[in-house]
Parts: C-alpha cells; sequence; structure tokens
C-alpha cells in the first residue's frame, strides 16, 4: 500500500484516477482547490478510511508525506484556463515547482500531466513525442499551452540536476462520466446541447480533426506509465482513432436521437486543425492501447450527462 497524492484530485480526470488507487488498495490524498473540480466528483469516497480530502491550491507550497504525486492540478479546457490566465500559468509553473519540491523532499515518485497541448498547432502528424510543437508563445492558448511546456522543462531539471523520479504523459482530448456540462471541451458542448434540443456549435467549417480517448483508457495508461520503472517519458496517451468535428456532432446527434440543428461559428484563435496522437511508444514501453470504442464510450458519457441534466 502506497500512499498517493493527486492534485486536482475532484477533477474529471482525478475523481476516475483517486477512485482507481483506492480500488488497487492504496491511501490517497486529494488535493483541489475547486476551482475547476467538484466535490460531487468524489462524493462517495469521502468517508472512505484510504481516502483524505485536502481544499489547497498548488500555487502555494504544502508539506506532505507521499509516496507517489500524480499532479494533475490545472484548468484543461480553453473556457476555464483562458477566465484567469495569470493563474494557470501559475499553477503550472508554481505548482509545478511545488509538487517537485515536495517529491525531492520525500523522494517520492511524480507523475506530470502534460498535454497534447505543447504540440500547438502542428505541422507533423501525428503527433510524436519527438516533435517540439508549434505554438504561439503570445497567444489567447499560451497560457496553458507554454505553461505546460515550461512544467515539462522543470520535470526534466528537477530530474537531471537534483535526480527526482519523474513520469511525463502527454494527455490527448479525454472524455467520460464526470465532466462539467459547461467546460467548453467539445465531446461535452456537443451532448449537452444535443440532450438540451439546442444547436450544436461548431467553429469553422468542422473539417479540423480530433481523437478522443475515454477515461478508463487514459486511465490505465496514467498508472501502467506510474509503476514503469526505467521509462520517465514523455509519452502521448490518446487514442490514434481520428474524427473531424463534423463527424462528432452527427455522432452524438445520432446517438441522442435529438433533432438538434448543426450550427456554424468562427473558428476560435489558434485552433488545431489536425490532433492525433501516434502512440507507438506507449505500446511499446507500456503495453498500453485503448480498449473502449468511440462509440460505446460516447453511449456511457451521454448516459452520465442525462443523469446530471435530468432529461
Amino acid at each position: 500500500m502506497l500512499r498517493i497524492l493527486v492534485t486536482g484530485g475532484a477533477g474529471f480526470i482525478g475523481a476516475h484516477l483517486c477512485r482507481r488507487l483506492i480500488a488497487d488498495g492504496h491511501e490517497v490524498i486529494c488535493l483541489d482547490n475547486f476551482f475547476t473540480g467538484r466535490k460531487s466528483n468524489i462524493a462517495e469516497l469521502l468517508n472512505h478510511p484510504r481516502f483524505e480530502l485536502i481544499r489547497h491550491d498548488i500555487t502555494q507550497p504544502i508539506l506532505l508525506e507521499v509516496d507517489r504525486i500524480y499532479n494533475l492540478a490545472c484548468p484543461a479546457s480553453p473556457v476555464h484556463y483562458q477566465y484567469n490566465p495569470v493563474k494557470t500559468i501559475k499553477t503550472n509553473i508554481l505548482g509545478t515547482l511545488h509538487m517537485l519540491g515536495l517529491a525531492k523532499r520525500v523522494k517520492a515518485r511524480i507523475l506530470q500531466a502534460s498535454t497534447s497541448e505543447v504540440y500547438g498547432d502542428p505541422l507533423e502528424h501525428p503527433q510524436r513525442e519527438d516533435y517540439w510543437g508549434n505554438v504561439n508563445p503570445i497567444g489567447l492558448r499560451s497560457c496553458y499551452d507554454e505553461g505546460k511546456r515550461c512544467a515539462e522543462t522543470l520535470m526534466m531539471d528537477y530530474h537531471r540536476q537534483n535526480g527526482v523520479d519523474i513520469r511525463i504523459v502527454r494527455i490527448f482530448n479525454t472524455y467520460g462520466p464526470y465532466m462539467s456540462e459547461n467546460d467548453g471541451r467539445v465531446v461535452s458542448n456537443f451532448i449537452v446541447q444535443a440532450l438540451q434540443g439546442k444547436d450544436l456549435t461548431v467553429y469553422g467549417d468542422g473539417s479540423q480533426t480530433r481523437s478522443f480517448c475515454y477515461v478508463d483508457d487514459l486511465i490505465e495508461g496514467l498508472c501502467r506509465m506510474m509503476n514503469q520503472d526505467g521509462f520517465i517519458g514523455p509519452v502521448n496517451l490518446g487514442n490514434p482513432q481520428e474524427y473531424t468535428v463534423l463527424e462528432l456532432a452527427e455522432m452524438i446527434l445520432k446517438l441522442t436521437s435529438s433533432k438538434s440543428k448543426i450550427v456554424y461559428k468562427p473558428l476560435p484563435a489558434n485552433d488545431p486543425a489536425k490532433r492525433r496522437p501516434d502512440i507507438t511508444l506507449a505500446k511499446e514501453r507500456l503495453g498500453w492501447t485503448p480498449k473502449v470504442d468511440t462509440v460505446e464510450g460516447l453511449k456511457k458519457t451521454i448516459e452520465y450527462f442525462r443523469s446530471v441534466l435530468k432529461v
């Protein structure tokens, strides 16, 4: 049994990870400032003897005794990370610094949840881990993109300079239960709009592509990476099945039996035209590939939102 710290543990991915770690027999300390995380996401864990919740913002230091750290804390959708961009970059840089300092002090292994956004609007397709990316350092998304790139830099430098035991994963679009209905991500946007009978909002002409990984598959990848010896990453975790945004909208309309229409709006600045992970490294080093089919995963996510929205 390990004592494991999950920052952002009440968020969408964090809540799933906390459940998995408790099920695996570990002690879990969930740290969250509840900017985008919600107590309802972890409600059934609150009375568990091996689960502890601390309300804390990782831009402030904290002293804990732990064996492992999953650093997931950071708003991950444009609506939320652009709401307070200075806070977003502070979370990525100061927060990562504080967690690395903690890992160094207590000799804990630390996993950084990085993102496919480090590739920016990629000029290579699909994206491999050795691609350096095409990121606008002064754009509206740079608080997140460059914040995560800097977090990776800090991880590598603490590893090289101080011997900290690190892991870096680059997470591609992930979806599933416990997504927030107002987080502005394309899957939750479309499902909520379809269930409420509102127009589905497609930005641009809908030809931009994304890859969608069901959250259970991602959690398996995170745990495999954390438990892997001798490989620090970075490694891509995502589903290499690629869909246009328009194809996703049409799929969700069909699965929800919605009468909603698709409407088109201007494309936001620096919106990537293509995004698909090359997961060769994850297959080779972690024995990991996504198992949940997109239609199956969307059905589960739709059921979750039906229960939340009561429709």
